[in-house]
């Protein structure tokens, strides 16, 4: 659903990779072996996007990248629990609006909107429908 660019570039002061993304401004992280660039990249990443869900800030839509970056694909409760915080901010619902909603306590709430918890699929799926929005599902071949 949701696939971010990056772009990597190596440090020989510090001997390490750094990353920054196309789409985050504030966002960077450092990587110490080429293996690592894309683990980090995506830790960093998804820790950055737990903090715009978690301020009430809209997490900006991916843009198309450049030749050279590498390309970070989220998982699909990620980009979800995005959409999901996304469609509140645009509808203006509440947490606790939504908790009513959903028959969820508060912190039942949190969780959903937790891009390092697993939710249910199908619990984000029905918080979307009651913000009249639809999940739907795309698989492709790679290339």
């Amino acid at each position: 659903m949701f696939t971010y660019s990056a772009t990597v570039s190596f440090d020989e002061e510090n001997n390490q990779y750094e990353i920054s993304f196309r789409d985050f401004d504030n966002l960077h992280a450092v990587a110490f072996t080429e293996d690592d660039i894309e683990l980090d990249a995506l830790d960093a990443l998804l820790a950055g996007i737990g903090e715009l869900i978690e301020t009430r800030s809209p997490v900006p839509a991916p843009t198309a990248g450049q030749e050279n970056d590498i390309r970070l694909p989220l998982p699909v409760l990620a980009s979800l629990k995005i959409a999901l915080s996304n469609a509140m901010l645009t509808t203006g619902t509440a947490k606790s609006h939504l908790a009513r909603k959903l028959g969820l306590n508060g912190p039942q709430t949190d969780r959903l909107l937790d891009v390092s918890y697993a939710s249910k699929v199908e619990l984000l799926e029905q918080a979307l429908y009651l913000l009249d929005y639809e999940v739907t599902v795309s698989v492709a071949p790679l290339h």
